[in-house]
């Protein structure tokens, strides 16, 4: 049993920091789309946009490109919407069809996606709608099979899940390599050929350390996959998660207030019999996590996509300073893997330590979850405050701020999906919440025809307007704040034997 113990432990930790190198080098590249677009201007994409202007009191000709920059917003707004859209599809696939289905097609969208910006120039400038899509879309489905290494990490498992989400922060930093290549003389068709081969490494991983379905949890003893594993654990446990499923389907409305007495269930097994899909989509909980991560995202994606205009309009068109600031913006994107622990270590906080009398582990995992959520909420409306102040050089402490709320934004989703709602809803749940904000995030196009039209380049009054939106995510923590209070003052007042009150079936009856 030792050398099984051995065995296991070691292709765990490969797994671990594979994913992490797969989440940092590859998922959310498309981030990176501001370094992208200064390469893309350069290579003359979009150039038949721009035209040319004879001021009054001058005889220079200045182009005017704002037709170009929307147009490169536009692609950045379609990629980012589908990037989340189609997550409702995606969670639903993974659920369904498990890791190795899911990831085969996140590769053949990836490889696709990087060999379409390869084979594209200026000539074919269109191509980078599609091309962008399916690396923002492929991306987010590795990201996706990558969070269940958490399940492999029970003390850290938010930690881990919240360390993936800062790697695919940080994998933003990519396309800053790209465009600092491309200034040496490397071309933009044979950066996005290196990444189409790296293909290879996904496949091989796809195979080699990970499962064929689900990583489950709480995690089985001596549990294993991949190639040369022993097929009884990895195949008892898909029964297992089978069954769960099918007992959750067919017991909607089952209360569940038997079936916590019994001594022969385990808590787990408890909350997935007793919370069925639709009322985990209908609660409280849900809904204004949804409200919360909409209105942080839609800041950040707009934010994201009008980049380069707005430091071209704050540094006069100096495509030196334009540069400059680019370059700091990519490389504060690399922060995201070390900020994203910062909120896992907030929400694994209370591991370990004794639970008070007839507290159960998700309701301490989600005590620890309220603080997690106050800190992103406060640290985005810092973010949005500066962005709005139309000063130069204060988006160097504009980018700190975007990358550290970023980085809790993403971790913290998926870390509280994991938390307030069963292991089998994760990917529906998590796809179907992603998918609802990218409806939102959709507000970014529109906002920025905006600025480019009636406000004549000038974001300030938009700035201000979604600055003031922010202060509503501030209620999801303190929904979750009240929440616990009121399931401690109950347990104080309950006997133990019905002193747990499953929370996200709670919020359904609200």
């Amino acid at each position: 049993m030792q050398g099984c113990e051995v065995g296991t432990k070691l292709r765990y930790w490969l797994t671990l920091i594979s994913g992490m190198l797969e989440c940092l080098c590859f998922a959310g590249v498309v981030f990176g789309y501001a370094s992208l677009v200064f390469v893309l201007k350069e290579d003359g994409y979009f150039s038949e946009l721009c035209s040319s202007d004879t001021g009054s009191n001058s005889s220079l000709k200045e182009a005017d490109c704002s037709s170009q920059d929307e147009q490169f917003s536009l692609v950045f707004t379609i990629a980012s919407f589908l990037n989340n859209f189609l997550s409702l599809i995606n969670g639903y696939l993974f659920d369904r069809f498990g890791t190795m289905v899911t990831r085969l097609l996140a590769i053949c969208l990836y490889t696709a996606g990087t060999l379409l910006v390869a084979f594209s120039n200026a000539a074919y400038s269109l191509m980078l709608f599609p091309a962008l899509s399916c690396v923002a879309v492929g991306g987010i489905l590795l990201l996706m099979t990558n969070m269940q290494v958490g399940n492999l990490f029970a003390a850290h498992r938010s930690t881990i899940i919240t360390l993936y989400n800062g790697a695919f922060d940080s994998s933003s930093a990519v396309f800053l390599i790209i465009k600092v290549l491309y200034e040496q003389g490397v071309s933009l068709r044979a950066s996005f050929f290196a990444l189409s081969f790296c293909s290879i490494i996904h496949v091989a991983r796809t195979f080699l350390l990970m499962p064929r379905t689900h990583i489950p949890y709480p995690l089985p003893r001596c549990y294993t996959y991949g190639v040369n594993c022993g097929p009884a654990d990895s195949y008892n446990v898909e029964q297992v998660e089978r069954t769960r499923e099918a007992e959750t389907t067919l017991t909607p409305d089952f209360s569940g207030k038997d079936e916590t007495t019994r001594p022969d269930k385990t808590q787990a097994e408890n909350t997935e019999r007793v919370v069925a899909f639709r009322s985990c989509v209908l609660s409280w909980f849900f809904l204004w996590h949804l409200l919360w991560l909409s209105i942080m995202q839609l800041r950040h994606y707009l934010f994201i996509g009008t980049l380069n205009s707005r430091l071209s309009r704050l540094a006069r068109n100096d495509p030196i300073l334009v540069s400059q600031y680019t370059n700091a913006f990519a490389m504060t994107q690399l922060c995201g893997v070390v900020c994203a622990p910062w909120n896992g270590l907030i929400l694994d906080r209370h591991k370990g330590r004794p639970r008070a009398a007839g507290e159960t582990e998700q309701d301490a995992d989600l005590r620890s979850s309220y603080l997690s959520l106050f800190l992103t909420s406060l640290q985005c409306l810092l973010f949005s405050v500066c962005a709005s102040i139309p000063l130069l050089p204060l988006q160097y402490l504009t980018f700190i701020l975007q990358v550290l709320n970023r980085s809790f934004l993403y971790g913290g989703n998926a870390a509280f999906i994991s938390i307030a709602f069963p292991a089998c809803h994760f990917g529906k749940l998590y796809g179907l919440v992603m998918a609802l904000s990218a409806v939102i995030s959709l507000l970014q196009y529109p906002c920025f025809a905006l600025v480019k039209g009636a406000l004549r380049g000038d974001p300030f009054y938009v700035d201000i307007t979604l600055t003031l939106l922010t202060v509503l995510v501030f209620i999801h923590p303190v929904y979750i704040f009240i929440h616990c209070r009121r399931q401690a003052h109950s347990r104080e007042n309950i006997p133990q034997t019905e002193a747990h009150i499953d929370p996200s079936l709670a919020q359904a009856e609200l």
